[in-house]
């Protein structure tokens, strides 16, 4: 097996210096994500109540007899939250996949 190829795949297993690179590349892109799928959702629901803050009329409207607050905070809360957790997952899954292609690509180099 040719030195490089090694070293690609070593380093991350070994934990060392490059190895050490790889994973914080993976880490830091996670970690962004992770924090724009939490300013997302801290956004829709905390900018809601400033909704109703600023425009009165929504705080009695209602929806086929419900009202507005109930059916947003009560309802829509939980296909919003359950999109983006989807969204999340299947985006992290791609940068896994796109990792593991780097040290797969390693391996096979030589």
């Amino acid at each position: 097996m040719p030195a490089r190829t090694r070293a690609l795949a070593t380093d991350i297993d070994e934990q060392t210096g490059i190895g050490d690179v790889y994973l914080e590349g993976l880490r830091r892109a996670q970690l962004r994500l992770a924090l724009t799928v939490l300013a997302l959702m801290a956004a829709a629901i905390g900018g809601f109540p400033v909704l109703l803050a600023l425009i009165p009329t929504t705080r009695t409207m209602t929806v086929a007899g419900i009202p507005l607050p109930w059916l947003v905070l009560g309802v829509l809360v939980y296909p919003a939250a359950w999109l983006l957790a989807r969204g999340y997952v299947r985006q992290a899954e791609r940068f896994e996949a796109e990792f593991a292609a780097i040290v797969e690509a390693g391996r096979d180099d030589g």
